[in-house]
C-alpha cells in the first residue's frame, strides 16, 4: 500500500485520481491500442455500461479501457508497465431498482409513465411504450365508459400480453364514474390499474382488488388485479398498505359481488401490490418534495411489512419531478424499486395533447407552473398544478374559486362582475352556460341536476366547472381561439426535462418519443450510477464525462 495525493495526466484529458491510498499490486494485462486517452475516447469507454470499466495508469498517463485483465505487479516501476487504478464492473438498466417490479409487470426496467387524464396519456402511447416493454398507465380520468370501452379493445388487441395499466381517478363528487370504470375493467379482464388521486379506499377499488383474489393449485393466493397506489400523503398510503377494511368486505359480500373466500383471502393481502409516492407533479399534487417524501414512505411499508408479514412486500416507487437521469438515478439512490414519469410524456409525440400545447411545454422552465382550481374537487377547494406559460386559465379559474367562495349564487354576482365572465372567460352568456351544462347533466347525471335547480350554491359551481372542465379538453383537442384558456397539466419536471435535452435532437416536440426518453433516462441514469462508482473510489473526472446527453443514434 502506498499512500498518493494525486495522480494526474500529463495530457489534457479530464482525468485525475487522488485518494489516500490505492493498491499498486495489480496491473493490467492487453494492448494499449484497447485504451483510450482522449476525452472523446474516454467517454465511449464510459458509456458502454454492458462491459467493465478500467481506469489504467502508465507512464504518467490515464487512460480508460473495457478490454483486459488484471495481474499481480512483479515489475514496479518498470518503464512501460501499465497499472491498474480501479475498475468497475458492466451496469444493466434492469439492475436499477427491483426485480421484482420487472417480473411483476413482465417489464424490461423498472420505469413506468403514469396517467394523464383525458387520454392524454393515449391508447399510442401505452401501446408504443407497451411494445418496447415498458410499463404505461392510460389516462382514463374524464372519459366517457363509452370512450374508455374502446381504448381498452384497442389496447388490449395491441397488447394482448401486455404489458399496460388503465387509471382509477377517485371521484368524490361522482362515485358512479368510479364503478362504471370498475365495472369495464373487471369484464374486460383489465390486470393492472394505476389508483389516483384518492382520499380514502372506497367500495369500487377495493371490489376491483378482492374481485381478483382466488387460489391456485398448490393452495396459495393469487392476485389477479394488481394495484399501483399513486399517494402522497402517509395516511392514505396505510390505508393501501393493508388489508381491506373489513366493513367494505362485509358490504361487497351483502351486495354479492365476492365470494366469501375472496373475503377470507382479503384479509391476508394488501390493497396494493405498488405504491407511488408522488412528490411535486402536474396535475393533483400535494408539492411534497422528494428527498423528503420517499424516505417517510418507505419507513411506512416497512413497519407495516413487520405487522403483517406479507409474503410479497410491498414496492415502493417514485413519481413526481422524475425528468432525467439524474433524478431518475437519485430515486433509485434513495430506494426506490422502481420510478415514473408524467409531465415529460405530454410533449410527446404519442400524447393525447394537442401541437399548440405540446410546443409550449417544450418551451416551459421550471418557473413555468402554478397551482389553480381543480375541475373535478372545486367545492372543496382543491387545486392542481398547470402551465402558466402564455395562458390565462390559471388566474381565470382562482378568479371563478373566489366568486363561488364570496356569493352564495350567480344572480348575488355584482353585474360588472358578471359581464366580465360572459365577455372575457365564457364567451358565452351565463344563461346559456347553464343550459348546456343541464342538458349534460339530463343525460348523465339526472340527480344532479335535481339537486342543483334548489340549490343556488351548487348551480354555480357546476356553471364554473363548464370552463374548468373543457378547459383541459380545448388543449387535447387544439381548440382554435382558445389557447389562451388551455388547462395544462404541469410540474416542474418539465422545465428540468427541457434544460437537459437543449441542444439535443429531443429539444423539438416533433422528434420526442415516449420510449426514445424512457431509454435516454434509464441509460442515463445507469451511466452516471458508473461516473459516481468511479468518483467514489478516488478518480476526478472533468465535468464533460458527468453529463448524459440524448443522441439520436443512440437506440
Amino acid at each position: 500500500m502506498k499512500t498518493v495525493d494525486t495522480l494526474s495526466s500529463k495530457y489534457n484529458d479530464g482525468l485525475r485520481f487522488s485518494a489516500s491510498s490505492y493498491n499498486q499490486n495489480q496491473l493490467w494485462k492487453c494492448s494499449l491500442d484497447c485504451v483510450s486517452f482522449d476525452r472523446q475516447g474516454i467517454k465511449e469507454k464510459l458509456l458502454a455500461i454492458d462491459k467493465p470499466t478500467y481506469i489504467v495508469r502508465v507512464e504518467g498517463r490515464i487512460g480508460v479501457t473495457n478490454e483486459g485483465y488484471s495481474c499481480p505487479n512483479e515489475h514496479s516501476g518498470k518503464p512501460g508497465t501499465v497499472e491498474l487504478l480501479m475498475a468497475v464492473p458492466p451496469i444493466s438498466i434492469q439492475n436499477l431498482g427491483d426485480p421484482t417490479f420487472l417480473s411483476s409487470h413482465n417489464v424490461k426496467y423498472a420505469y413506468a409513465t403514469g396517467a394523464m387524464a383525458g387520454g392524454i396519456a393515449s391508447e399510442e402511447m401505452v401501446i408504443a411504450l407497451g411494445k418496447a416493454k415498458i410499463l404505461s398507465s392510460f389516462g382514463a380520468g374524464g372519459l366517457s365508459p363509452e370512450r374508455l370501452e374502446v381504448a381498452i379493445k384497442r389496447i388490449q388487441e395491441a397488447l394482448p400480453y401486455g404489458p399496460y395499466a388503465f387509471n382509477l381517478i377517485h371521484s368524490p363528487n361522482e362515485p358512479t364514474i368510479e364503478r362504471r370504470a370498475v365495472d369495464l375493467y373487471l369484464k374486460y379482464g383489465v390486470k393492472t390499474v394505476e389508483a389516483s388521486a384518492f382520499l380514502d379506499l372506497t367500495l369500487n377499488i377495493v371490489y376491483y382488488r378482492v374481485a381478483g383474489l382466488s387460489l391456485n393449485a398448490a393452495n396459495e393466493i393469487e392476485i389477479k388485479n394488481k394495484v399501483l397506489a399513486k399517494i402522497s400523503r402517509r395516511e392514505v398510503a396505510s390505508k393501501f398498505l393493508q388489508p381491506a377494511p373489513t366493513k367494505i368486505i362485509k358490504e361487497l359480500l351483502q351486495q354479492g359481488l365476492i365470494t366469501e373466500l375472496q373475503a377470507n383471502l382479503a384479509a391476508k393481502v394488501p390493497m396494493a401490490d405498488d405504491i407511488i409516492a408522488e412528490a411535486d407533479s402536474g396535475g393533483h399534487t400535494d408539492n411534497r418534495p422528494l428527498v423528503c417524501m420517499l424516505p417517510s414512505i418507505i419507513a411506512l411499508r416497512d413497519e407495516i411489512q413487520e405487522q403483517y408479514q406479507y409474503e410479497k412486500p410491498i414496492r415502493v416507487g417514485v413519481a413526481g419531478g422524475i425528468a432525467t437521469p439524474e433524478s431518475a438515478l437519485a430515486a433509485f439512490m434513495m430506494g426506490a424499486a422502481f420510478v415514473v414519469t408524467g409531465s415529460i410524456n405530454q410533449s410527446c409525440i404519442e400524447s393525447g395533447a394537442c401541437e399548440h400545447t405540446k410546443k409550449l411545454l417544450a418551451q416551459a422552465e421550471m418557473a413555468d407552473v402554478i397551482m389553480a382550481p381543480a375541475a373535478d374537487m372545486f367545492e372543496m377547494g382543491v387545486k392542481l398544478q398547470v402551465l402558466k406559460r402564455a395562458t390565462l386559465f390559471p388566474m381565470r379559474a382562482q378568479k371563478l374559486y373566489e366568486l363561488y367562495r364570496s356569493y352564495n349564487s350567480v344572480e348575488e354576482i355584482p353585474l360588472a362582475e358578471r359581464e366580465k365572465l360572459e365577455k372575457q372567460v365564457f364567451r358565452k352568456t351565463i344563461a346559456e352556460v347553464w343550459e348546456g351544462t343541464a342538458a349534460y347533466l339530463s343525460q348523465k347525471n339526472p340527480e344532479k341536476l335535481a339537486k342543483a335547480v334548489n340549490n343556488p350554491k351548487l348551480k354555480m359551481a357546476l356553471i364554473f366547472r363548464w370552463y374548468l372542465g373543457l378547459s383541459s379538453r380545448w388543449s387535447s383537442s387544439g381548440e382554435k381561439g382558445r389557447e389562451v384558456d388551455y388547462q395544462i397539466w404541469c410540474g416542474p419536471a418539465m422545465g428540468s426535462f427541457n434544460d437537459w435535452v437543449r441542444g439535443s435532437y429531443l429539444s423539438e416536440p416533433e422528434n420526442r418519443r415516449v420510449v426514445d426518453v424512457a431509454d435516454h433516462i434509464m441509460t442515463g441514469a445507469a451511466f452516471l450510477y458508473r461516473i459516481q462508482n468511479l468518483k467514489i473510489q478516488g478518480l476526478q473526472v472533468a465535468d464533460f464525462y458527468s453529463q448524459y446527453r440524448p443522441e439520436v443514434s443512440k437506440f
